[in-house]
């Protein structure tokens, strides 16, 4: 009888994953958690240095040098490294150093911890010296009271630092380097950088730096197979702040990750020994910089977090919850318009409205009449006049600057190093950062926000995978640095705007370098399209983006007026004869807790109008708590049938979720959906209630789900809460 429950429990955990994993017995989620609990804590244990939470652990033996031997989610008991590695490895004068790392390893399938004791050190590579605890540092200077964040505050943990010297065959003496790693409070991640100080009286070409390198257990075993074709271990996902490409999604704008293969792992399976089973970190095209005496690098920075599930909904929650805490302004979402202005007078107007209607902030879009990069003194004036009128009227105000997509000069612009002209870019033509003009640039947009108030920088490029060839711009040497040197100039421009409490609206991944959002991602032209169409595929651009994003991070469109064409079933405009479409816009973008760009000349042309946008962005603030939480997917808008979302929070919110229901069809539908409620945090029994109206308790069943029964209009949709 006892052998037969047995059975009866484990074919239940085993269908269930979220309990069989997730939820033992007296355990709560970590991704429900906050971060507060697993407390980092770095231990001294003789010749081992180990780091841990409670949800990861890295482990380091410091003799006869520096090397990870242990790297384990403490979640599922997983232990990631089969073999042991250089701590990172440096280009320096054209010649290659390891760092850290150690010899004798001969079975490179996995690592026994006596072995560890034959192990040796290298002469020729940098050794370990000493280490360093401290307690960690945020990433930027940010203040998050001003921009209606649900995460004011970065995440805490703790910082350990080796210091490494150079070998002493090799002509460095008074190189050291850095290696820095990061361990979160109630995340299973940790973070890894490295930094380089050069007290050798010489110049020191930097070529390229690798700052992490992992022997990972591999995910498959083939016979056959290409690095490229096999899958790669699923049970780390790495994240860099060397992302950009205008994807507007992380894995395609990646430029540092790299798997190779392991030639010396002799036991795989694969016969070409083509298994991806080393994990390395590096931009890249390269550094190509010369490091000055006196001078310090920072290489580019990763993020590992270990993944305790293949559902894809879980490990998009865990890297929310990564960006939340981490980065916290990229939980920041003003409610802004958008205004296409000719006149001083439409920004008032636009002010006004924006006031009247509950709107926090106005853009000044793109083909509006302002100039940021004209800093004489009459213009700055002017723009001042318009933001303390904003300021006045307690709405923010920022405007649209393009950097990339336009010509400068034969002088100042990006030499094409495929054929030594201007021409070519990722976007035709583009100035280079490292020009004169670059550099004016940056010092004008400064003087902008410093003369002006402005509060807002809508950023339009550049894109710093375009390298210069130039060899007479001031800011970069040549082709090797330029691309590193540009990125960095980017770099500085946004961490100098988030120290000032400048919002930033960016054209590509830069948000672990104070980017506040980017677009969502949608194809301009489909707003040419009519008006029903736009409801839905807006829709799928909203369900497909916030897998791993956070709502905040995220900005959708909606041109009030004509935009790349269409008739006048595709605008809006006259606001007031197309109510119910502009309503339902609002409702599908608010309601997944995304800011759109409402482009045009107005908020609302009648009272009516103005009652209507009044109207949902009350409701918004009333729920904007639950709607800038996660979002879980129910089901995607494919024109066929209802599709929706439901955002859940923590459990120590009064609000447990919020459900978007939609339905396409023209005729009134009534379904039986199944709510999967796990991550609101109830177990039992949940209130639901429709629109603020109709209530309806549900109980849950052992997979935390229930049923509804819901009628949905025709061409339309309906909200319930959960409590």
């Amino acid at each position: 009888m006892k052998f037969k429950l047995f059975l009866a429990a484990f074919a239940w955990m085993v269908s269930n994953p979220v309990l069989a994993q997730y939820k033992a017995p007296g355990q709560q989620d970590w991704i429900m958690n906050g971060t507060g609990q697993h407390l980092s804590r770095i231990d001294i244990k003789d010749q081992d240095i180990i780091l841990q939470n409670g949800l990861v652990r890295r482990s380091f033996r410091i003799k006869p040098n520096s090397y990870c031997y242990d790297f384990t989610n403490l979640v599922t008991g997983q232990q990631l490294v089969r073999a042991v590695q250089p701590e990172a490895q440096l280009q320096l004068n054209g010649k290659w150093y390891n760092v850290g790392g150690a010899y004798g390893q001969k079975e490179r399938a996995y690592l026994r911890p006596e072995w560890m004791a034959g192990f040796t050190a290298s002469a020729e590579d940098f050794h370990y010296s000493k280490y360093e605890v401290r307690e960690l540092d945020p990433l930027l200077p940010w203040n998050g009271d001003k921009w209606w964040a649900t995460h004011k505050a970065p995440g805490k943990g703790k910082e350990l630092i080796f210091t490494y010297v150079a070998p002493e065959i090799a002509s460095l003496g008074g190189i050291a380097v850095k290696v820095h790693y990061a361990i979160y409070d109630g995340l299973p991640l940790i973070s890894k950088w490295l930094t380089v100080q050069n007290n050798s009286g010489e110049t020191v070409q930097i070529n390229q730096v690798i700052h992490e390198k992992l022997a990972l257990v591999e995910e498959e075993s083939a016979v056959v197979g290409s690095i490229e074709d096999m899958q790669k271990q699923h049970g780390i996902y790495v994240e860099s702040n060397f992302a950009f490409n205008n994807a507007m999604r992380y894995h395609l704008s990646d430029q540092s990750l790299h798997w190779k293969a392991d030639s010396t792992y002799t036991s795989q399976v694969n016969y070409n020994y083509t298994t991806p089973a080393i994990l390395e970190v590096y931009p890249n095209v390269g550094v190509g910089i010369r490091l000055q005496p006196g001078g310090n690098f920072n290489s580019i920075r990763s993020w590992e977090l270990l993944m305790d599930s293949y559902d894809r909904e879980r490990r998009g929650l865990a890297i929310r919850k990564m960006y939340r805490t981490i980065a916290p302004w990229t939980t920041a979402n003003p409610i802004f318009m958008h205004l296409v202005s000719k006149t001083d007078e439409q920004v008032y107007t636009a002010i006004d409205q924006c006031a009247a209607t509950g709107y926090e902030a106005l853009i000044l879009s793109f083909g509006s009449h302002v100039n940021m990069e004209d800093t004489t003194a009459s213009n700055l004036a002017g723009l001042k006049k318009l933001a303390d009128y904003a300021h006045r009227k307690n709405v923010k105000i920022g405007a649209y600057s393009l950097f990339s997509s336009r010509k400068i000069s034969e002088t100042d612009d990006i030499i094409n190093p495929a054929t030594g002209k201007t021409g070519g870019t990722i976007f035709n033509n583009a100035p280079c950062f490292g020009s004169n003009w670059g550099i004016g640039y940056a010092k004008r947009i400064k003087t902008f926000f410093e003369k002006t108030g402005f509060d807002i920088w809508e950023n339009d490029g550049p894109f710093p995978g375009d390298q210069c060839a130039s060899t007479s711009h001031p800011g970069h040497h040549g082709l090797e640095d330029s691309q590193w040197v540009q990125f960095n100039m980017q770099k500085e421009l946004y961490h100098w705007l988030n120290a000032r409490g400048v919002y930033i609206n960016s054209p590509d991944w830069y948000f672990l370098d104070g980017a506040n959002k980017t677009g969502l991602g949608y194809r301009e032209v489909n707003f040419s399209l009519p008006r029903e169409n736009q409801r839905i595929l807006n829709r799928q651009n909203i369900f497909d983006a916030l897998w791993e994003q956070n709502p905040a991070m995220g900005w959708g469109f909606v041109p009030l007026t004509a935009y790349q064409g269409g008739g006048k079933d595709a605008v809006l405009e006259p606001l007031h004869e197309h109510i119910e479409d502009y309503k339902q816009l609002m409702m599908q973008y608010y309601g997944a807790g995304i800011q759109a760009c409402y482009r045009g000349p107005r908020l609302y042309d009648t009272e009516e109008t103005k009652q209507t946008v009044i109207d949902v962005i009350q409701w918004y603030k009333k729920y904007r708590g639950i709607l800038n939480a996660d979002l879980i997917h129910l089901r995607r808008a494919d024109g066929r049938d209802w599709d929706g979302f439901l955002h859940v929070n923590a459990p120590e919110s009064g609000i447990k979720g919020l459900a978007m229901l939609f339905n396409p069809l023209k005729t009134p539908i009534t379904r039986t959906i199944e709510i999967p409620l796990y991550y609101t945090g109830i177990t039992k029994q949940a209130k639901i209630t429709f629109g603020d109206k109709t209530v309806k308790t549900v109980t849950l069943d052992r997979f935390f789900k229930s049923k509804l029964t819901v009628t949905i209009p025709a061409e339309s949709y309906v909200w319930f809460t959960v409590e």
